[in-house]
C-alpha cells in the first residue's frame, strides 16, 4: 500500500472512529439516564475517538516516511562489492542514485551494470517488504488506538477538555514552525548579506549612485569590477510605487466610500465581487497588458506630443500595478468604513447633516486609522511587485526621477541575479540576500507603522 492510500485509509479510520465513539457514547447515556449524564456532547467522544485512531498512526506514518529512505539506502549500500565502497563518496553516491532512479523507472547517468541491477532488485525487495510492514504497523495502531479510546468512553470522561487540549497543542504547534520558518528565512537572508558587505563596503552599497553587478571570471576581463551601489533600484522602486499608489489609492478609497455609503444593495451585491476579481488574476497577465497595451499607447500619445517616451517606461509599470493594487485598497478601505458605528452616522444625521457631511465629516475621520493601515500594506505590496516591472519598466538601473524613462527596481535585480548557475561566493550572487535584507526592513518598517497608526487612532471611535 503506497503512503497516499495509507493515508486516506488512516482518514477514513478516523471517521468511522468518530462515528462509533459518538455511538458509543450514546448508548452510555441511555444507560445512564440521557445525555445530561455526560461531562460532554456526544461529538466530542466521537472526536476523542477518532483521534486516538488517527494521530499516531500519522505520527508514526510521517516518522516512517522520514527514516525510510535513509535505512534503505544504508541498507542496500552495504550489500555493494568492496571495490565500489572503496571509492570515493562521491562516487559512490553517484551509483546510490542510479539505483534509485533504475527503480522508480527513470533514466541512469550511464549504463546499467549487473552489480547496479543486482543493488536495484535488493531495493525493491526491501522496500515491499518495509511497505508491507508499515502497513500492518500503522493499521494495527490505529484499531489499538480505537479500542483504548472506546474503554474509556464513560460519562465522567472529560471529552471535550481532552480534545480541546489536542486541538490547542497542534495550534501551538503550527504557530511554533510559521515563527521558525520566518526566523529561519530572516537569518539566512542576514547572514548571506553579512558576506556581502564582508567584499563591499556597505556604504557603497546605500549610498552607490551606479549598479552594474559584473563580476570578471578571468583576472584580465573587461568591466570585470563591478558597481554595487543600489541607489539607482531604490529611486526606481519608490518611483513606481509612487506612481502605482497615485492611482490606487484615491480610486479604491472612492470606489470603498460609494460602495459602503452610497451604492444600493443590488448595486454592491454585484460590483463588490467583481471588482475583487482583479485581485485574483495572475500578475503576469498584468505585466502582458502593460507591455502590449499601456507601453505602446503611452509611447505614441507622448510622440504625438513631442515627447521622448522610452518603449519600456516606469509610469506603464506604476499604472498598471496601481490597477492591481485597486481591490486591495478598496476591500481594505470597505472593511473599515463598514466597521464604524452606525451610531456615530444616526447622530450625525439627528443633528441634521447630510449624507455627503456624514461621510466627509464623520466617517471617513473615524475610519482614518484604519484606511491609512490599507494604504501602508498596499504600498508594500507595490514595492514587493516584480512579473509587472520586469515586463513594461525593464532592466536598466537609471537613476532618474522621470517616470518616463526605464528603470528597475529592488525585486527585479533579486530575480535577475539568481536566475540561472550561479557562484553563490561570489558578490554578485551575495547582492540578492543584501537587497533582500534592505527590502524586507523596508516592508517591516511600513507594516509596523501602519499597525501603530491602527492602534493608537482606533479607541477614539470605539
Amino acid at each position: 500500500m503506497t503512503a497516499t492510500t495509507l493515508l486516506l485509509t488512516v482518514l477514513l479510520l478516523s471517521v468511522a472512529g468518530f462515528v462509533l465513539g459518538r455511538r458509543r457514547a450514546f448508548t452510555v447515556a441511555d444507560a445512564r439516564g440521557g445525555i445530561r449524564s455526560l461531562h460532554s456532547l456526544p461529538g466530542h467522544y466521537g472526536l476523542y475517538t477518532a483521534i486516538w485512531v488517527g494521530l499516531p498512526a500519522l505520527l508514526l506514518l510521517f516518522l516512517w516516511q522520514s527514516v525510510e529512505p535513509s535505512i534503505l539506502t544504508e541498507l542496500v549500500a552495504r550489500d555493494l562489492s568492496a571495490e565500489v565502497l572503496e571509492l570515493p563518496p562521491e562516487r559512490v553516491g553517484l551509483i546510490m542514485n542510479d539505483v534509485k532512479n533504475l527503480v522508480a523507472g527513470n533514466i541512469v547517468s550511464g549504463e546499467i551494470s549487473p552489480e547496479i541491477r543486482t543493488a536495484a532488485d535488493h531495493w525493491e525487495r526491501l522496500e515491499s517488504g518495509f511497505r508491507w510492514s508499515r502497513t500492518i504497523l500503522i493499521a494495527a495502531l490505529a484499531i489499538l488506538g480505537f479500542v483504548w479510546a472506546r474503554r474509556f468512553i464513560s460519562p465522567d470522561l472529560r471529552a471535550r477538555n481532552r480534545v480541546e487540549g489536542v486541538v490547542r497543542v497542534t495550534l501551538i504547534a503550527c504557530s511554533t514552525i510559521a515563527i521558525f520558518t520566518t526566523v529561519g528565512i530572516v537569518l539566512s537572508v542576514l547572514f548571506e548579506s553579512i558576506r556581502f558587505f564582508q567584499a563591499v563596503p556597505i556604504t557603497e552599497f546605500l549610498f552607490g549612485l551606479e549598479w552594474s553587478p559584473q563580476i570578471a571570471i578571468r583576472a584580465d576581463q573587461v568591466g570585470g569590477s563591478g558597481a554595487f551601489g543600489a541607489v539607482p533600484l531604490f529611486t526606481g522602486t519608490l518611483l513606481i510605487a509612487g506612481i502605482a499608489m497615485l492611482v490606487a489609492a484615491p480610486i479604491g478609497l472612492m470606489t470603498a466610500i460609494y460602495l459602503a455609503e452610497y451604492a444600493p444593495r443590488h448595486v454592491r451585491t454585484v460590483a463588490k465581487p467583481l471588482l475583487e476579481i482583479l485581485a485574483g488574476i495572475p500578475t503576469v497577465v498584468y505585466g502582458f497588458f502593460a507591455a502590449l497595451t499601456v507601453a505602446p499607447l503611452i509611447r505614441e500619445f507622448g510622440e504625438s506630443v513631442g515627447m521622448n517616451v522610452a518603449s519600456e517606461s516606469a509610469l506603464a509599470a506604476g499604472l498598471v500595478m496601481g490597477v492591481m493594487i485597486i481591490p486591495f485598497v478598496s476591500s481594505l478601505s470597505d472593511d473599515v468604513i463598514n466597521a464604524v458605528p452606525q451610531a456615530m452616522r444616526d447622530g450625525a444625521y439627528a443633528l441634521g447633516a447630510t449624507k455627503s457631511e456624514t461621510t466627509r465629516q464623520v466617517i471617513i475621520p473615524a475610519a482614518l486609522p484604519g484606511i491609512v493601515g490599507g494604504l501602508l500594506l498596499a504600498t508594500s505590496r507595490a514595492i514587493g511587485e516584480t512579473m509587472i516591472v520586469v515586463m513594461a519598466a525593464g532592466l536598466a538601473a537609471n537613476l532618474t526621477g522621470n517616470p518616463l524613462e526605464a528603470v528597475t527596481t529592488v525585486t527585479v535585480q533579486i530575480v535577475t541575479l539568481l536566475v540561472g548557475d550561479q557562484e553563490f561566493d561570489s558578490p554578485k550572487t551575495l547582492a540578492a540576500f543584501a537587497l533582500s535584507l534592505v527590502l524586507f526592513l523596508v516592508t517591516l518598517v511600513l507594516n509596523v507603522i501602519a499597525l501603530q497608526v491602527v492602534k493608537k487612532y482606533r479607541e477614539q471611535y470605539e
